[in-house]
């Protein structure tokens, strides 16, 4: 059965940046469980789920703008580590060879070097003006906003989308 949580029974530590540690105000302690958004893309801070080292889920909190401030700061900052992908803001050069597109790109973390196999499924526009793409070795990047990207950027991307 589903424990859905709404935030005010429930109080959470980070625990070596990439976990959690929680305690129930009934007494139930867990340590080390790792948070999950259940609609990464579009769902912000809502229904996320707190998952054991076994994967089982301890709880799903619906909301965590609920939670009290330093458990809603500590999820936060656990979520943002595991979601982190770089944010591309420039390409600087792109190149086809036997359908291996090679692309060089300007990110929030430094400039990164990646191939993709199948321009199609790879690159995914959304709805919003965000690009994602997934390379030949399963990175993820994100173009927050398509629209911002400078001509020549927009140039080498647009044939691809």
């Amino acid at each position: 059965m589903l424990n859905y949580v709404n935030g005010e029974e429930l109080r959470l530590t980070v625990n070596d940046r990439f976990f959690l540690d929680a305690e129930f105000f009934s007494g139930e302690k867990y340590e080390a469980l790792e948070a999950k958004r259940m609609f990464p893309m579009s769902g912000g801070n809502r229904y996320v789920g707190l998952y054991d080292s076994e994967g089982e889920e301890v709880c799903m909190i619906r909301d965590a703008s609920n939670l009290e401030e330093s458990s809603r700061l500590a999820l936060e900052s656990v979520i943002e580590e595991y979601y982190r992908i770089p944010r591309i803001t420039a390409f600087l050069d792109m190149s086809e060879k036997f359908k291996i597109w090679m692309w060089t790109a300007q990110t929030d973390k430094g400039v990164i070097r990646f191939e993709i196999r199948n321009h199609l499924a790879s690159v995914k526009p959304l709805f919003d003006g965000r690009v994602l793409i997934k390379d030949a070795d399963d990175n993820r990047y994100e173009i927050p906003d398509v629209n911002k990207l400078d001509k020549k950027s927009r140039k080498m991307l647009l044939p691809n989308i």
